[in-house]
């Protein structure tokens, strides 16, 4: 079902929180880089160009506040990652995070992924709110006590103590990649996950940091013979011998890890054909994919060009089942941003729990979405203007030429700067998250 399309009974999405600092000039490092649900959508996790983790838990829901579902507040801000300095290659390491996944849940702890350019950390999130007192060997401040004085013996307890919620770092599994890392990947198996850079997926036991396995590598003999790097890669969600691999040139391709150690030759290649008569200078850089998902079932995927999203069923590898023009009035406009670099930027896309709707960003803050079912399409700004408790976001139009409508926005007046790259839809509900620069904005479906 689609967010306030049209009448009838449709829901319509309004506004519900937003985080971070509202001021103008917007630190580097706190620009907002990956955004992630966990599995049962009561955390969510963030991380940004400065290196940081924050994960939000969603409070329980009040009885005697019966409009407000649970909010979503800080539970654990950590640094995940430092910058470091590669002396062999006169690289710097920025600490940016690319990439955050959460692993199911087995036990009280929480366990995430963190991917700067080159490190994956996992991460053990747990809460004390126990300590023991009454040591036999130390005194109340923790100093120890001379044995010789010690004339009975004490059983140590458990006192209650505030609520802490630690962050630590279990593993580090480093210097398998070459190039930068820009995607990770939980396996269905939750033992296995994949990490892949612009020519190498490797293959990681959760358990083990010191070896990988090389399962894709695309790297030619000689570099100046290179034609195509990776952009995204995703593990199938029940299937742990599939997975996917997407290409600056706008392919995707399946491998099956049962076929061969190293998945050279692919199962499935999905790739749309070009169409000659729209071919242009910049065909090769906006066809170039920028994020591929699986569908909950598994049974589609969807993938992300500069102007549109398309969604694929596996068992049809000739052209996608749907497409969804995302801002299809900037096909005038590729000159330009071509030259300020904003051709190049890489928009994330998401599903949401039943696979019926899919939502991905635009500029000028604006975010799209589109419902399946009906074909029906939105457009909703992230913006603090309407950032009123529970206001109803309206639906936003794009004028591309002739006469302006009161409502609509011309192209030429759209920012640039202001682009949301990065979302990430409830597993189970219809609560978004949506980062703007260095905030994040989460909506929720209007409850009746």
């Amino acid at each position: 079902m689609m967010a306030g399309v049209g009448g009838g009974n449709d829901f319509q999405w309004c506004f519900s929180q937003v985080k971070g600092a509202i001021d103008e000039d917007v630190a580097e490092a706190d620009i907002i880089s990956t955004v992630e649900f966990n599995y049962s959508g009561e955390l969510l996790a963030t991380g940004d160009k400065g290196g940081r983790v924050v994960i939000f838990q969603r409070e329980q829901e009040s009885k005697n506040r019966l409009l407000s579902r649970g909010e979503y507040n800080v539970y654990s801000t950590f640094q995940s990652h430092e910058p470091e300095f590669d002396y062999l290659k006169s690289l710097e390491i920025e600490e940016k995070i690319n990439k955050i996944r959460w692993l199911p849940q087995q036990n009280a702890a929480h366990f995430l992924l963190s991917a700067n350019d080159k490190t994956i950390k996992l991460w053990k999130i747990s809460e004390r709110d126990k300590r023991a007192e009454g040591y036999n060997l130390k005194d109340e401040d923790g100093r120890l006590q001379d044995q010789f004085r010690i004339t009975t013996l004490r059983v140590p307890v458990l006192m209650p103590m505030d609520l802490m919620v630690e962050a630590s770092p279990r593993r580090i599994f480093a210097n398998a990649h070459t190039y930068h890392i820009n995607s990770i990947s939980v396996n269905s198996d939750y033992e296995t996950y994949l990490s892949a850079d612009d020519l190498r997926i490797n293959l990681w036991h959760l358990e083990i940091t010191d070896r990988s396995f090389n399962i894709v590598d695309i790297k030619p003999a000689n570099m100046e013979e290179l034609t195509e790097v990776i952009t995204a890669a995703e593990c199938h969600p029940h299937q742990c011998n599939v997975f996917v691999y997407s290409s600056s040139k706008g392919t995707i391709r399946l491998c099956d890890m049962r076929a061969a150690a190293l998945c050279d030759r692919h199962s499935k290649f999905f790739e749309e054909p070009e169409d000659p008569s729209s071919r242009s200078f910049f065909s090769e850089i906006i066809s170039s994919i920028s994020d591929v998902k699986f569908s909950h079932s598994g049974r589609y995927m969807m993938t992300r060009d500069y102007l549109s999203v398309k969604v694929w069923d596996l068992n049809m590898e000739n052209r996608p089942v749907e497409t969804y023009q995302v801002h299809e009035y900037l096909r005038s406009k590729l000159c330009s941003l071509y030259e300020n670099d904003c051709i190049f930027d890489k928009f994330e896309c998401c599903w949401n729990g039943s696979d019926s709707a899919i939502m991905t960003g635009s500029y000028n803050n604006f975010f799209r979405m589109f419902d399946r079912n009906t074909r029906r399409d939105i457009t909703l700004e992230a913006s603090r203007e309407n950032s009123k408790p529970r206001a109803i976001l309206k639906p936003r139009k794009v004028c591309t030429g002739g006469k302006r409508k009161k409502d609509e926005i011309s192209v030429d007046s759209l920012d640039f700067n202001k682009k949301i790259l990065h979302t990430a839809w409830h597993p189970k509900e219809n609560v978004i998250a949506v980062a703007a620069t260095n905030n994040l904005y989460i909506f929720q479906d209007k409850m009746n």
